[in-house]
């Protein structure tokens, strides 16, 4: 069964266009002509990526994609046609994967889907067992004493590369480049706002700073 995608865009030609170059890669996609449309939809289905508009007529592609954020840990590719840097990278904090900026290049596109389904069907390794916590990458699943923690994505993919090497200091960029990728442009303060949503959800001591360094996974 091929993947399955959901595009959020209200402008009909381009969604028309975007859908026809998905589906000849291989790709089903849904489309919803707004926000709350594509909330409904992705809340009633199961969807493998999320091509995300930030221009939408009803909400701020923006909101939808923390909306999205919060149910779990779906990719989202951002489509924007905003020049301002600063409304992609905010973007990219809140959860988004990846960002495209239009006009779309058919061949940007197919390679940026096919990039993030590569990353979903990786095998990024075994679970982890440390002390009481659990760390499950094959069913996203993070837990504490049993109870099962939700973490965003990008959480999750940080929690997931400290804890598979404990005591090793991971480098900011190193961090950076693994979780985020060299193409996305992201600061140092992000790292270290998802270090901090880690920390309070899983209310466990086990990622230290190392100042002016990085992070190490650290769990007697």
């Amino acid at each position: 069964m091929s993947d399955r995608i959901l595009l959020i865009e209200d402008d009909g030609r381009l969604a028309e266009m975007v859908s026809d170059y998905l589906g000849q890669s291989g790709f089903r996609v849904s489309r919803a002509a707004n926000g709350a449309a594509g909330l409904q939809m992705q809340g009633a289905d199961s969807f493998d990526i999320v091509v995300l508009d930030l221009m939408l007529p009803d909400m701020d592609g923006l909101d939808v994609c923390r909306q999205l954020r919060r149910r779990g840990g779906i990719p989202i590719l951002m489509l924007t046609a905003r020049g301002d840097a600063m409304d992609r990278i905010v973007g990219l904090e809140m959860g988004a994967d990846d960002y495209i900026s239009k006009p779309i290049s058919p061949k940007v596109l197919v390679s940026r889907v096919n990039a993030l389904f590569r990353r979903i069907h990786k095998d990024d390794g075994k679970t982890i067992s440390i002390g009481n916590l659990t760390i499950d990458p094959m069913k996203f699943i993070v837990a504490v004493n049993g109870q099962d923690i939700t973490l965003a994505k990008k959480e999750f993919e940080l929690l997931y590369l400290l804890a598979s090497k404990p005591g090793r200091v991971f480098l900011r960029n190193e961090i950076l480049n693994q979780v985020w990728g060299q193409e996305v442009i992201v600061g140092d303060r992000t790292i270290d706002v998802h270090i901090r949503k880690i920390r309070q959800k899983l209310n466990l001591d086990c990622i230290t700073t190392v100042k002016g360094v990085g992070y190490k996974f650290n769990l007697q």
